[in-house]
């Protein structure tokens, strides 16, 4: 027997995963709102965007806020550099409901930047972003350009990048 055919009789978890969230895509609001949230998170434009806006709205710690944006576009650029390195293709298997920058999964960017984001902002008490930051990273999985596997990596890249910068977020000051 083929191992191959028989991989393909029975897919492993993070397609199975995907494909079970892609089909919420099916429905047109879930649809809307997760090709919003992927055009939002492109080059961590909505994340960027944040934390230039903390910094313009709270004075008195512009330096966390633009040290946290620093960090999450560090991130991202880090997630940039991973996928030239992996080079793993996008899912085959589900319709995307997205275009997409570049054609590698691994990790996911819009994962890596959300969850720096999190981290980052969530410690300067932006405590909307880490839901949105969830939401960010589900969305890639129900346009069905990214793997489970891939947000999951991305997520855990971002969220490490913000935690080894909090010291020098804070100012040398550790908060947590």
């Amino acid at each position: 027997m083929d191992h191959h055919d028989h991989h393909d009789d029975r897919p492993d978890l993070d397609h199975r995963i995907l494909t079970a969230l892609h089909a919420r895509g099916a429905a047109p609001s879930v649809a809307a709102a997760a090709r919003a949230l992927s055009l939002a998170g492109e080059h961590g434009a909505l994340w960027l965007a944040a934390g230039l806006a903390g910094a313009a709205v709270d004075r008195e710690r512009r330096g966390a806020w633009l040290r946290g944006t620093a960090l999450t576009a560090g991130a991202h650029l880090a997630s940039m550099g991973v996928k030239r390195l992996v080079r793993r293709p996008r899912p085959g298997h589900v319709e995307p409901l997205v275009r997409t920058a570049g054609r590698h999964s691994f990790p996911s960017s819009h994962a890596t930047s959300a969850a720096a984001a999190a981290v980052a902002f969530g410690a300067l008490g932006a405590h909307v972003v880490p839901p949105l930051a969830a939401a960010m990273c589900l969305s890639r999985l129900v346009v069905g350009v990214h793997y489970p596997s891939d947000v999951a990596a991305g997520a855990a890249l971002g969220a490490m990048t913000a935690r080894l910068g909090a010291r020098w977020m804070t100012g040398g000051r550790d908060h947590g």
